[in-house]
């Protein structure tokens, strides 16, 4: 019973003093800091870039699109127009193999070098016809700030007989006889502006020798072409001869 009485006691006085408060202390201002001012980088500028040119797609556009999360599939289903400089292609010189590239080398094989109608090498081992383009004629990494246009041409007979027809007449014509389509004239070469329309993608599918990707500035696959400025000279590929080097304008 004195047990029970004294922790009443104790709960009693315990409750009494939750209400109890200490003195707050009071505030007391400190001078602004007076020492040596940190260094800090000045605010950076960023680029001011177009995304599109007119109805076009300019090429930091559409990569910048394609790796977003937001318009990764505007792309997918429907035909995407492009613009851009033609600053490199795959053509224009001779690999050192005559039958294959060597690792990362933009090259035509010398075997592939034939008009239509003559039997390619089964060894030899020709990439699709390419050309990549950027937003400056100027720009020297492909690899980045360049997309690689596609799917225009199957293989390189193609071009090889559509050049023969154009040294012949400036308005030769050449339906490609595996994808149905006209190769685009003037063929493309560096140093001509172009408007392509197409299916735009991390992939290229439409090549007999398997598929293609692309992570970083995705593939252009061509289907329509508008030459804005037309190339300087003439493609030709290794090793063929020409009346003309000069594109008509």
């Amino acid at each position: 019973m004195y047990l029970r009485t004294l922790v009443a006691i104790g709960l009693a006085a315990s409750f009494t003093c939750l209400g109890c408060t200490q003195k707050e202390k009071p505030y007391q201002p400190k001078p602004a800091y007076s020492g040596k001012k940190p260094s800090l980088p000045s605010v950076p500028t960023l680029p001011n870039k177009k995304k599109k040119d007119g109805d076009a797609y300019t090429v930091w556009g559409a990569t910048h699109d394609l790796r977003s999360v937001v318009h990764e599939r505007d792309f997918e289903g429907k035909p995407t127009t492009l613009v851009g400089w033609v600053i490199k292609t795959n053509y224009s010189k001779p690999c050192q193999d005559e039958f294959k590239p060597a690792s990362g080398e933009d090259c035509i094989p010398t075997c592939a070098v034939h008009k239509t109608g003559k039997a390619t090498p089964p060894d030899c081992k020709a990439p699709v016809p390419t050309f990549w383009i950027a937003d400056s004629k100027d720009e020297k990494d492909f690899k980045k700030n360049a997309i690689p246009v596609k799917g225009w041409a199957s293989n390189f007979a193609q071009m090889f007989t559509l050049i023969e027809g154009l040294d012949k007449d400036e308005d030769a014509k050449l339906m490609d006889e595996f994808f149905g389509m006209d190769l685009p004239v003037p063929l493309p070469n560096v140093g001509g502006k172009v408007k392509i329309t197409g299916s735009y993608g991390f992939t290229y599918t439409k090549s007999t020798g398997g598929a293609a990707s692309n992570p970083r500035t995705g593939i252009m696959t061509g289907e329509k072409f508008e030459w804005l400025e037309v190339p300087p000279l003439r493609a030709v590929l290794p090793g063929m001869k020409v009346k003309e080097t000069e594109n008509p304008k």
